[in-house]
This record gives structure tokens, C-alpha cells and sequence, in this order.
């Protein structure tokens, strides 16, 4: 597991007002479902993305497809999207100006993380913001 310090976790956290979830799922057993429950519990705007599901809602959220979609400023792009993947998201995050990218549990792609750290975006891979909010106590 990729070491990150847990001052840099809060702020992401504290200070992601606006995230984009891209790989969101309407249904209702995957987990990118219930982080955004989660995240939006925590006083979060989640603009939900995926291309297969335009038009459809999570959690009352209209579905995009495309970062490039959300009609304000972003601070985190959130990516449920396969290693290989997530690449494509990244490099999104990075057009739009986004601050930060979290790629989550499982998700590692160091040759998009050094484009965005290059662009000065944070990235923080193989993590969940869930579980880190409980680990470090935000519940």
C-alpha cells in the first residue's frame, strides 16, 4: 500500500467540496453506489459519471458523461475505473483544472499519477475516502 500522510488525507478531504465520481454506478451493490452515498452524507457535491448511464440518477444526482460535464470547478476527481483504465480520467481531471485525483482501492497507474503531479494535481491511489474518513475518525 502506497504511504500517504495523514495531514494531506484530511485536507483532501476537508477541502474536496465538489467531486466527480467517475465510474459511478446507479446500481445499488457496487461501491462506487455507497461512496457517494457516503460522500454526499458528508456534505459533499457529487456529480456522478458515467457514459453508459447518461441520463440516469444516483442518489437524485443527474448521471454525466464526462468530467468535462460538471458545470463548476472541481476539486477531487474520484475514479472507480480499472488500473488500466483510469489513465483516461486522470487525464480529464487534469484538462479541467481539478485539484486533486483519488484512484481508489486497488486502482494504481503511476505514469498517470506523474502526469498529474506534473500538472500539480494531488494524487492519492489504492485508497477509499470512506474508509479513511473512518479512519481517521470524520465520521
Amino acid at each position: 500500500m502506497i504511504y500517504y500522510p495523514d495531514n494531506l488525507i484530511c485536507q483532501l478531504l476537508n477541502d474536496s467540496h465538489v467531486i466527480a465520481m467517475v465510474g459511478a454506478s446507479p446500481k445499488t451493490n457496487r461501491p462506487s453506489h455507497g461512496v457517494m452515498r457516503y460522500l454526499l452524507s458528508k456534505g459533499h457535491i457529487v456529480y456522478p459519471i458515467n457514459p453508459i448511464c447518461v441520463g440516469d440518477t444516483i442518489h437524485g444526482h443527474k448521471i454525466l458523461a464526462s468530467v468535462t460535464e460538471v458545470p463548476e470547478p472541481i476539486h477531487m476527481v474520484d475514479i472507480f475505473r480499472r488500473s488500466e483504465l483510469a489513465g483516461e480520467a486522470v487525464d480529464d481531471a487534469i484538462l479541467v483544472g481539478a485539484r486533486s485525483v483519488w484512484l481508489q482501492l486497488g486502482v494504481i497507474d503511476e505514469a498517470a499519477a506523474e502526469r498529474a503531479t506534473e500538472a500539480g494535481l494531488t494524487v492519492i491511489m489504492d485508497r477509499c475516502p470512506v474508509i479513511e474518513y473512518r479512519r481517521l475518525k470524520k465520521n
